[in-house]
């Protein structure tokens, strides 16, 4: 992997990151917002500690470990990415309450466009900002966008020590078998 300078990480921090998108997706993966690897290097999920790659195998969305600069290939699977925000930053704490919301009202909207059949937050408290639903827990929601479906997953980053790899896998795993009725 590329090893950048803290100097050019915190230049990343005014990069946009775009999104892996296609009309009619099974699922589009909703990150909070990018890293500042990510952000650095244009592939969602680039920190090396960062869950997300290792579990979207493991529960069997890919049928092998795929790396952040192949994100392009999760397309003929039906899988996407996005965030809520926008914005780089080097932990999602740094989000204002505001930035939340207006994300979430702006995604909201962009769904309607792209029509995925399911919308994957990664993230409860990322979920509960963007959406205003104190009360949302991991699993299904009844909360939908047009028809789009929402699944709140645990937060693959290495900082949510309450989810393990394998305990992450099951989740998703639960959300990839939904995704194929």
């Amino acid at each position: 992997m590329t090893r950048f300078t803290q100097a050019e990480l915190e230049a990343a921090r005014d990069r946009l990151v775009p999104d892996v998108v296609a009309d009619g997706l099974a699922v589009l993966f909703c990150g909070i917002n990018p890293g500042l690897m990510t952000a650095a290097t244009g592939h969602h999920f680039a920190r090396p500690g960062n869950r997300f790659w290792p579990v979207l195998h493991l529960s069997g969305f890919t049928p092998r470990l795929m790396k952040p600069a192949e994100q392009g290939e999760l397309l003929p699977y039906g899988l996407g990415i996005t965030n809520v925000v926008a914005r780089a930053t080097a932990r999602a704490d740094e989000l204002s309450a505001e930035e939340y919301h207006e994300g979430g009202q702006l995604l909201a909207s962009r769904l309607t466009g792209w029509k995925p059949r399911w919308l994957a937050v990664l993230g409860v408290t990322a979920y509960r900002a963007a959406f205003d639903d104190r009360k949302a827990q991991v699993g299904p929601q009844e909360r939908m966008f047009g028809d789009t479906r929402v699944w709140v997953l645990p937060n693959p980053s290495g900082l949510n020590a309450h989810w393990t790899a394998a305990t992450m896998a099951e989740e998703f795993g639960r959300l990839r078998v939904a995704a194929q009725d």
